[in-house]
């Protein structure tokens, strides 16, 4: 028979994952809920997009996408480095759990549980390895794509739009994949919870989403880019 504490054990990373699907289907996906963060930001970069097309000089774009792929590749290298750390956990547990055994705080319960929670961790962050690897890729296709598009010239206006919106999905693509690598590290906050009580890692998951959701819906930063984004995109469906 189960006991309490083995009951929270398995409801804890139950919760971890229902949460942090449901945050992905409400904003994390290239089509956010209306009046989010991310919804701005989407209608933004159909702005952008429309604005590189009208320019002949794109010099400066290209600077601004290598900063975003400088980015994405440098949180790449460090989650292998969190990842070799966690891996090196694992393959130490017997000294590592001995270590636990000394500090009050966190409760023994026999090393295999100890590697369960190593394990969670190296799931959540090869996750978030393979997402900003996956961003890199799609931030090279959309320099690609920044690199073909014609000159201002050799674009009928009828197609402005419709160029600008297939470049702005793209980039929102590889943007959005660049988000859910750092939202892995920001539930992983959450798992280290689960090291003191299961309850910690509950408390700690939920905190997590209130935290995201507020920056999506009422954070200052949130109004201030769908303001923008609504007076410079004119309101265009969200990608």
């Amino acid at each position: 028979m189960l006991s309490a504490a083995g009951i929270w054990d398995g409801v804890a990373p139950a919760v971890l994952f229902v949460v942090w699907v449901t945050y992905q289907w409400l904003f994390g996906s290239t089509k956010p809920r209306a009046n989010s963060l991310n919804a701005g930001m989407a209608e933004m970069r159909v702005a952008w997009m429309r604005a590189v097309l009208a320019r002949d000089n794109r010099i400066m774009d290209g600077q601004l996408v290598g900063h975003l792929l400088t980015s994405a590749t440098f949180f790449a290298s460090t989650t292998v480095l969190v990842l070799a750390g966690l891996v090196s956990a694992l393959g130490a547990a017997d000294d590592v759990y001995a270590a636990v055994l000394r500090l009050a705080l966190i409760p023994g319960r026999g090393q295999g549980f100890l590697e369960a929670k190593i394990l969670l961790l190296i799931a959540i962050f090869m996750y978030g390895f393979f997402q900003f690897t996956w961003a890199v890729r799609q931030f090279n296709y959309f320099i690609a794509a920044l690199g073909a598009a014609p000159a201002p010239k050799d674009l009928a206006e009828e197609m402005v739009d419709g160029v600008a919106r297939d470049m702005a999905a793209l980039l929102s693509h590889a943007v959005m994949s660049f988000n859910s690598g750092i939202r892995a590290y920001y539930f992983a906050l959450a798992t280290f919870g689960w090291f003191l009580h299961p309850l910690a890692m509950i408390a700690l998951t939920v905190a997590v989403a209130l935290i995201l959701v507020r920056r999506q819906t009422g954070a200052g930063a949130a109004q201030a880019v769908g303001a923008l984004g609504g007076r410079l995109g004119g309101r265009l469906p969200i990608l």
